[in-house]
């Protein structure tokens, strides 16, 4: 991999650990964290050998938003590209065909808690605070937050959250289904770890395939849902899945690979 200003990867068997490493801005989303974000995201999406990703903060935050400093003298078309970009690329982030977990170790505001929540699923530290602060700013969020959020908690949350700009902290997160677990903060990682670990013991198509097909099937009508499902239900059968079988059947560990 580039040498990254922000971004600190690190490969720990099969899965990978990403630090956003700029402290002294409190982990704040630029122009550059979005450049790299977007080449690390290229590096690994068709690797084969990564089978879950966790991404984290380094010091106080895991990301406490976008860089004002860089924001405030935008046009409002430069604004709408600013946006257009951190959402191209988080979709992307989103789409990566292994889960990606937000291991949340502080304050998770704007930009960061929609990093948080383009992420698959979120694990916080009790000290983490979420919020949408924006509109305190006159601003609203522009990298999907408004979309993202209801989809996740639902409409009276999100447009509480959003229109108040208040900062909950992980205990009201988690009531809200925002965040699955809440751990100590020192260990964030382990569990984050353990639970990236455990999905890397799974079967590697099976755990592509239900990403895909849940990700996807949001977006459809029911009725549409069940057939994609029944379509890649039988892609495992004959390989990944007949080993899955045979393993259970002879009561002994699969191999995938």
């Amino acid at each position: 991999m580039m040498d990254y200003t922000i971004l600190k990867p690190l490969a720990e068997g099969k899965i990978l650990l990403l630090t956003i490493s700029r402290p002294a801005a409190l982990n704040a989303l630029n122009s550059v964290f979005f450049s790299e974000m977007d080449h690390f995201i290229s590096t690994i999406a068709d690797n084969r050998d990564i089978r879950a990703l966790i991404i984290t903060g380094e010091g106080k935050a895991f990301a406490a938003g976008a860089d004002i400093a860089e924001m405030v003298n935008m046009s409002p078309d430069e604004g709408r590209k600013f946006s257009a970009v951190g959402q191209a690329v988080f979709n992307r982030l989103s789409l990566l065909p292994f889960p990606v977990i937000a291991a949340v170790n502080g304050f998770a505001l704007g930009g960061g808690m929609e990093l948080a929540m383009a992420c698959d699923f979120r694990i916080a530290s009790s000290l983490a605070k979420f919020g949408q602060p924006e509109v305190n700013l006159g601003l609203i969020p522009g990298y999907a937050g408004t979309q993202r959020l209801p989809r996740l908690t639902n409409l009276a949350d999100a447009l509480w959250l959003l229109t108040t700009g208040e900062v909950i902290d992980a205990t009201t997160a988690l009531q809200m289904r925002l965040v699955q677990k809440i751990t100590e903060p020192e260990a964030l990682l382990n569990e984050a770890r353990r639970i990236a670990n455990l999905i890397a013991s799974r079967g590697p198509l099976a755990v592509k395939l239900v990403k895909e097909v849940t990700r996807k099937g949001l977006e459809m009508r029911f009725s549409e849902g069940e057939k994609l499902e029944q379509q890649h239900f039988g892609d495992p059968f004959g390989n990944e899945g007949a080993e899955g079988m045979k393993a259970f059947l002879e009561k002994r560990k699969a191999v995938w690979d």
